[in-house]
């Protein structure tokens, strides 16, 4: 039986660590490693390599996701594209593989922010969102799908997906600037 509840999870990697991570990986490594695939495509070692981190990071924030009731597999999601992100920019300043115009321009919409707290914010926010809005910012920031694979996959139109595509980066962009993120 598939074990999907997330505070569960993450209360049964704090009772027992690797019962926990087993049910984690076992609900989420396809996940992960799909997120990671679009982002390093054809790098199966570096995708490994990223999904232990991510892994790793998930044993790490247990407790924390367990007392704020975060979602664990949009935590997960979020925190797997960051994590292939970094792997891709660090291969990338040692020219290791080239930049797709799709990842250069989500690269591009990306607040400057050398700490990560706006990433982590921003991060926090999407795994709020209210369905279908945090599945469709899931699935075009994280997951990288385009329009249509969304449209498809959440039984909408593509304009209903752009729609609320912007009116959830406007309201983004809001609470970034309240925050205290100006470049957002």
């Amino acid at each position: 039986m598939k074990n999907t509840c997330a505070p569960c999870i993450a209360q049964a990697i704090l009772q027992d660590a690797e019962t926990g991570l087993r049910w984690a990986m076992r609900d989420y490594a396809p996940l992960v490693r799909g997120v990671l695939r679009r982002i390093l495509p054809g790098r199966e070692r570096d995708v490994e390599e990223c999904m232990a981190d991510v892994f790793v990071a998930l044993w790490r924030n247990a407790r924390h996701l367990r007392d704020t009731d975060t979602p664990v597999r949009a935590w997960l999601i979020v925190t797997a594209r960051n994590t292939g992100i970094n792997r891709y920019r660090a291969l990338q300043r040692r020219q290791e593989i080239p930049l797709t115009e799709e990842l250069a321009q989500t690269l591009a919409d990306l607040p400057p922010d050398p700490t990560g707290d706006a990433a982590d914010l921003v991060g926090a926010l999407v795994a709020v969102m209210d369905t279908p809005d945090r599945d469709i910012f899931l699935r075009k920031y994280y997951l990288l799908q385009s329009g249509r694979e969304i449209a498809e996959a959440l039984g909408m139109s593509v304009a209903s997906v752009n729609t609320r595509l912007s009116r959830g980066r406007e309201r983004l962009r809001r609470q970034l600037k309240e925050g205290g993120y100006s470049h957002a």
